[in-house]
């Protein structure tokens, strides 16, 4: 059976762990060649590299910082240079720095703002010229339900990620009729090595608000992906789809 992305190559941000990890994966999985970047995460970083490569894919694991904007074109260009295309972009690097507004230093808006919003503009902006050359490619934002609904404590966290949101459906717009789809997918309560260290009580508070009653797993995210960058999904752009349980239909 052929491989659905057999011969392309993507670039996923924040790639070594979590959600990030299950993408690349699934990617390697499907027959792509993967570059993913990782800013602290060294060791996860070569384990997960060592593992992609032995799927018989190539893969590239590089310390960028997604906030350097000349790092992040240099990245991709190299990336491009070396692998001798680009196909597909995961935004999906993120950071969280919870807390309540009135308390929330500059510092802790600022980095979330600078990661989760400015590193997506800069890899996308990296992508998307060689995208419009070749009049195809597909960009998929990992965002958040916190981006549709807003949770309080997360004011800086939920405005990157509504950002995010926007971004998607305006840049559908901006490229559609160049054969380029642009996506999100937004994630409730995932279980990845964030939730791991999360408060026991907060967890179960959430939990009584999904639907399901459970906690989503990492490889349910990466299977949306995996649709969306499917001939299935095809006629899909502009969307933010969420995996969440049934949180946000309440």
């Amino acid at each position: 059976m052929a491989k659905l992305l057999k011969d392309k190559v993507a670039i996923v941000t924040g790639g070594a762990r979590g959600i990030g990890r299950e993408i690349v994966l699934m990617l390697a999985c499907e027959g792509c060649d993967v570059v993913f970047n990782f800013q602290k995460s060294q060791d996860s970083a070569t384990a997960l590299e060592k593992e992609v490569k032995a799927l018989g894919v190539r893969c590239q694991a590089s310390c960028v910082d997604i906030r350097d904007s000349a790092a992040v074109k240099a990245w991709i260009a190299k990336s491009k240079e070396k692998f001798g295309r680009l196909d597909i972009l995961i935004n999906n690097a993120g950071i969280v720095r919870d807390k309540a507004l009135m308390l929330m230093s500059d510092e802790e808006w600022g980095d979330v703002v600078n990661t989760n919003l400015d590193g997506m503009f800069y890899a996308a902006r990296a992508c998307i010229v060689t995208f419009l050359k070749q009049r195809s490619g597909d960009i998929i934002n990992i965002s958040s339900v916190s981006g549709i609904t807003g949770l309080p404590r997360q004011v800086n966290y939920s405005a990157t990620k509504g950002g995010m949101n926007a971004f998607t459906k305006a840049l559908a717009k901006e490229v559609s009729l160049y054969g380029i789809r642009v996506n999100a997918v937004a994630p409730g309560l995932i279980r990845t090595n964030i939730t791991d260290e999360m408060d026991e009580k907060r967890k179960q508070e959430i939990l009584k608000t999904i639907p399901l009653g459970r906690m989503g797993e990492a490889e349910e995210v990466a299977n949306c992906v995996k649709f969306l960058l499917s001939p299935a999904a095809a006629y899909i752009t502009g969307q933010i789809i969420a995996i969440d349980g049934g949180l946000t239909m309440r």
